[in-house]
């Protein structure tokens, strides 16, 4: 794919991820298998690993030159973001999947070079796809195209948190619920990342994974919306992080917080 139509790419993979949408929604009242990965609240499902291979298997054939990150291992060995790069979680939120069959996200990000060009987070029950990035102007829920969030302050909206972090005031998270409006926590990374985008929450702050948060941050940055690590540094594509997503306003009152150590 030397010359690369995005915006016929940008089709083709929502069509890849409604059959995806399809095939698990067929599986989803059968019995999962449901595997522990590092801890009894880290799982993994038949459901989660199929999809994966779905998913690349479409991608192979989409983009076959490409190099493909895939949460459950499914895809390639990177040791870096050289030319592109495709990086999928088949199930974000797999325990709401497992415990409410509800609030969990598909997502696909594709970096060239190490710079985001699409991404795609599918808020999977309410069938709603979020597509677009800076090689097509803009981002979309399905075909409405979205304007950028109010660039709040931290005061001035809710933000959205891991809850370790928060019980365990990991880098003054505790600090940074007190000075905004209010805490909310919704269990996948992607429907954190739609809050955002939807204007409904200011920020989130976790500890993510690539494939947590490559498709998020081609759409926030498109949206103007910063992401960084949490003392606002750029995130590493190949390893964990602890992100903070924030609008400019609250990502300085943040980072603001973080330097001066605050304990409120």
């Amino acid at each position: 794919m030397t010359e690369t139509n995005w915006q016929q790419l940008q089709t083709d993979v929502v069509a890849l991820l409604k059959e995806a949408r399809r095939q698990v929604l067929a599986k989803m009242h059968q019995t999962l298998t449901v595997d522990e990965k590092t801890s009894r609240k880290d799982l993994v499902t038949n459901v989660d690993k199929g999809n994966e291979q779905f998913l690349i298997g479409g991608i192979r054939q989409l983009d076959p030159q490409a190099q493909i990150l895939g949460e459950e291992g499914f895809g390639d060995q990177l040791t870096s973001m050289a030319g592109r790069v495709w990086i999928v979680d088949p199930i974000d939120g797999t325990m709401n999947f497992v415990k409410q069959r509800d609030n969990f996200a598909m997502m696909i990000g594709i970096y060239q070079d190490g710079v985001g060009q699409l991404g795609f987070i599918y808020d999977v029950m309410n069938d709603v796809v979020y597509a677009g990035g800076p090689v097509v102007g803009g981002v979309w829920a399905n075909d409405q195209p979205l304007t950028a969030p109010a660039n709040l302050a931290l005061a001035d909206g809710l933000i959205g948190m891991s809850a370790p972090l928060v019980i365990h005031d990991v880098a003054h998270t505790q600090a940074i619920v007190h000075a905004s409006a209010g805490m909310r926590i919704y269990g996948s990374a992607g429907i954190e990342m739609i809050s955002i985008m939807r204007g409904k929450t200011l920020g989130y702050i976790s500890h993510l994974k690539p494939w947590d948060f490559a498709a998020g941050q081609v759409l926030l940055n498109t949206l103007g919306i910063r992401t960084s690590t949490i003392d606002g540094q750029p995130l590493n594509m190949l390893s964990s992080n602890l992100v903070l997503v924030a609008t400019e306003q609250a990502q300085r009152d943040i980072l603001r917080i973080e330097e001066d150590d605050v304990s409120l």
